[in-house]
């Protein structure tokens, strides 16, 4: 490689990074920015069905709360608060937590925490969803904590990756995002 190919590789990496307890981690995929297109996915649900997020969620305004694993003490806090806040919010806001956690250990987490309001999927397969989002961690293969929130159009309205995964994201931040679209 040039020398300038070997800065614009190194200032990309930089800009797509997280830090896990402070050490930086790679993110694959492409940023998702406020005023794109959605990108589409496919995740399996808890049943261990195909779920693709265009058919599902196409039409309807939906959150989606991304994490790393649902048995670690953040990704339970972030997933009861928005399960807790979909209550609230009513049928027509689809909210979603995706993780790399296998179909099967989801269902077992959401029957002990008591959360129904929010629909868990699996990207544990393909990484579809985390490489289509820009929030894989490349070395790890885990997914980095986000919360994105797209509308009835499929357009994201609202994009936060959480720089540092061990930190629960803004959800001030994003309900605000959220209530200003209903």
């Amino acid at each position: 490689m040039d020398e300038n190919t070997n800065e614009q590789v190194k200032k990309e990496a930089v800009k797509r990074t997280v830090t896990m307890q402070g050490r930086p981690m790679a993110l694959t995929g492409d940023e998702i920015k406020v005023g794109m297109p959605a990108p589409d996915f496919k995740v399996t649900d808890n049943d261990m069905l195909p779920m693709k997020f265009s058919r599902s969620y196409g039409g309807k305004l939906a959150v989606i709360s991304v994490v790393p694993s649902l048995d670690t003490p953040v990704c339970d806090l972030q997933t009861r608060r928005f399960n807790k806040e979909a209550e609230a919010l009513g049928p027509d806001i689809g909210v979603l937590t995706i993780s790399m956690d296998l179909p099967f250990a989801q269902k077992r987490w959401c029957g002990a925490a008591g959360v129904k309001a929010v629909r868990t999927f699996s990207d544990y397969q393909k990484a579809d969803f985390g490489k289509a989002w820009g929030v894989l961690i490349k070395d790890l293969r885990l997914l980095a904590r986000a919360v994105f929130i797209v509308d009835k159009d499929g357009v994201v309205k609202y994009a936060q990756i959480v720089p540092e995964v061990t930190k629960e994201p803004n959800y001030d931040e994003a309900l605000a995002a959220l209530r200003a679209m209903v």
